[in-house]
C-alpha cells in the first residue's frame, strides 16, 4: 500500500484517494410534482396565478408545471418550497436498462464455480463472437422513417401520443407506397 502525505501533514492510503462514486441523477416524478403542486393550490382556494405569485414562479410556469411539464431546476426549487416538501420525495428511481441476453449468459458463466477464470474468460469471448456474428444477420434494419424529438419533454400532456400515431400512419402509407414501388 502507498502513502503520501495531504496538505494537513497527514497520510492517505490508495483507497482513501479514490475519488467517491457520485449518484447518478434522477428524474423527477413529473405527475406526483403536478399534482402536488395541484392538490395544495386547490386545497387554499387559490387560482394558478395567485399560487404562483406566492410561490414566486412565473404564471406560465406554473400552468406548465400543473400540465405535467418539467420546470427549470431554479422553478423546481421555489415550487418545492412553496409546497413544505423536500424535492428528493419528487426523484423517481432511474429507469434500469435490461442487459443483453448474451450478457447475463456470461455473467453465469463467470460465477461458475466449476470453471477456471481463464475458462470462463475463453468461453466468454467466443460466446460474444457467436452473438454478434448471428444477431446481425437476425434483425436487419427496415425503418423507412426516423423521428428524434428533442424537447419530447416539454410537450404538453397527450401530444407526444398524438404525435407518434401521426408518424405511425406517415410510417406505414410510406412502408405501402415502398412495396407498391410508387415511392
Amino acid at each position: 500500500m502507498v502513502d503520501d502525505q495531504t496538505a494537513t501533514g497527514t497520510s492517505r492510503t490508495d483507497s482513501e484517494r479514490e475519488e467517491p462514486e457520485r449518484p447518478r441523477p434522477q428524474p423527477i416524478d413529473l405527475a406526483g410534482f403536478a399534482a402536488a403542486v395541484r392538490e395544495r393550490r386547490t386545497s387554499q382556494q387559490l387560482s394558478q396565478r395567485q399560487a404562483a405569485a406566492e410561490a414566486g414562479v412565473s404564471f406560465s410556469t406554473w400552468s406548465r408545471v400543473e400540465a405535467g411539464s418539467q420546470p427549470d431546476l431554479a422553478s423546481f426549487g421555489l415550487l418545492c418550497a412553496w409546497l413544505r416538501i423536500p424535492a428528493a420525495s419528487f426523484f423517481s428511481s432511474t429507469p434500469t436498462r435490461e442487459t443483453p441476453g448474451v450478457e447475463r449468459a456470461i455473467s453465469h458463466l463467470q460465477a461458475d464455480p466449476h470453471l477456471s477464470p481463464g475458462a470462463a474468460r475463453t468461453i466468454s469471448g467466443v460466446l460474444r463472437e457467436m452473438y454478434q456474428a448471428l444477431a446481425v444477420q437476425l434483425s436487419p434494419r427496415t425503418d423507412v422513417v426516423a423521428c428524434h424529438l428533442r424537447a419530447a419533454s416539454s410537450l404538453r400532456p397527450g401530444v407526444p401520443e398524438r404525435l407518434a400515431g401521426v408518424l405511425r400512419d406517415i410510417h406505414q402509407e410510406l412502408e405501402r407506397q415502398v412495396e407498391a414501388g410508387t415511392l
